[in-house]
């Protein structure tokens, strides 16, 4: 008798043990994507809890919400990716005073 763990995928047949996997990755997805809703809404909480204070938090405000967009399909079009990068570089700058 041994003390060592048994690896029972190397006894399944390699579809089963792919099945298996994608079911492993499919949890670790939903996990993920349940995590980050959890964190969005925390986010979202903290930035509606007062007004900004300065242009640093109002650009903040902005930051999350251009980049919420972003995501969308209507903000796939190139000149709109663009103009995004564009306002978040422009907050960077306007925000610390240089490109980091």
């Amino acid at each position: 008798m041994t003390d060592l763990p048994i690896q029972l995928d190397k006894h399944r047949g390699m579809i089963a043990q792919q099945a298996t996997e994608l079911r492993r990755l499919r949890a670790d997805v939903e996990a993920n994507a349940k995590a980050l809703r959890e964190r969005e809404h925390e986010m979202e909480t903290h930035l509606l809890a007062a007004p900004a204070q300065n242009w640093a938090e109002a650009a903040e405000k902005a930051h999350y919400l251009l980049s919420l967009f972003a995501t969308t399909p209507a903000a796939q079009d190139p000149r709109r990716q663009r103009l995004i990068a564009d306002v978040l570089k422009d907050f960077e700058i306007l925000s610390n005073g240089s490109v980091g």
